[in-house]
């Protein structure tokens, strides 16, 4: 997998590429590549004279993933939650297929609940929609962050604590933090 040297710069220590889409249209004299990595994905499109456009939207701002093939054409697009989004109209649908299964495995691997796709087939196309679950926990975080931002997505303390026990039970938080945020939920009943 070959990985431009313009993405390897800006890779956080211990990103790891899951896959990477090269791909050079006839009228262009530089490629665009399409990379996702185990915490984002990424954009870049060389120019001559060794300029370039990056784009970047981490999973944490991800909204959802869109593909759609007709008769004519194909369209992928990336949107992130303030709206931006990278739309790509290059990508052939073995390419986007895989892409899709790429960002679903990142996705499942720092998720509390699993990410599906759904999928419409037509006539002539087809389309794909992958969505980021609501609860997405990032393992980058420091771990008080990560169940902070668990555990106050909920009102009920005793689901909290429930919460709180599976993220224990998974090995996500250590014995100590499981036990300072049980003693601060149990206060609050």
């Amino acid at each position: 997998m070959e990985v431009p040297e313009e993405v390897k710069e800006i890779l956080y220590p211990g990103e790891s590429v899951r896959y990477c889409i090269r791909r050079k249209l006839i009228n262009e004299l530089k490629p665009k590549y399409l990379i996702v990595t185990d915490r984002r994905i990424i954009y870049l499109d060389q120019k001559i004279l060794g300029r370039y456009e990056m784009l970047d939207v981490p999973y944490e701002k991800l909204e959802k993933v869109y593909f759609k093939i007709g008769g004519i054409g194909a369209k992928f697009v990336v949107k992130d939650e303030s709206g931006k989004s990278i739309e790509l109209t290059w990508m052939d649908k073995k390419e986007v297929k895989e892409a899709i299964e790429a960002i679903k495995e990142a996705l499942n691997a720092i998720a509390v609940e699993p990410v599906s796709i759904q999928k419409k087939k037509g006539l002539i196309g087809e389309e794909w929609y992958l969505f980021k679950p609501k609860e997405l926990i990032v393992r980058n975080l420091p771990m008080t962050q990560v169940i902070e931002r668990k555990v106050t997505s909920k009102t009920d303390p005793l689901e909290k604590l429930k919460k709180l026990k599976e993220l224990y039970e998974e090995g996500i938080i250590t014995k100590e933090e499981f036990e300072e945020k049980k003693r601060k939920l149990l206060e609050q009943l």
